[in-house]
């Protein structure tokens, strides 16, 4: 059964393709949704998908691209009709 998490990602996470690589990771996991930068600095995450595919998600959320310094992710569980694909904003 799908289901669909919103989270924030706060630390170094803009301008470090941190969305692209999320993007990346995403879609090599079955996951829908997008990445997007948000004005405060945080990148907002929406990721749709199997229970155990979002769970590897959110553990690379953590992790991010390679030049990105992850602080936080904070993620709750939303009602949202799961997208086509996953984008980046």
């Amino acid at each position: 059964m799908s289901q669909c998490l919103r989270c924030r990602v706060s630390g170094r996470v803009q301008g470090v393709w941190y969305r692209a690589s999320t993007r990346r990771q995403a879609q090599a996991r079955g996951v829908t949704g997008y990445a997007r930068n948000l004005p405060d600095g945080q990148v907002e995450v929406l990721a749709c998908g199997e229970k155990s595919a979002l769970e590897q998600f959110k553990g690379w959320l953590w992790e991010g691209s390679d030049a990105a310094d992850v602080a936080f992710v904070e993620c709750q569980a939303v009602e949202e009709t799961p997208p086509p694909d996953f984008s980046t904003r």
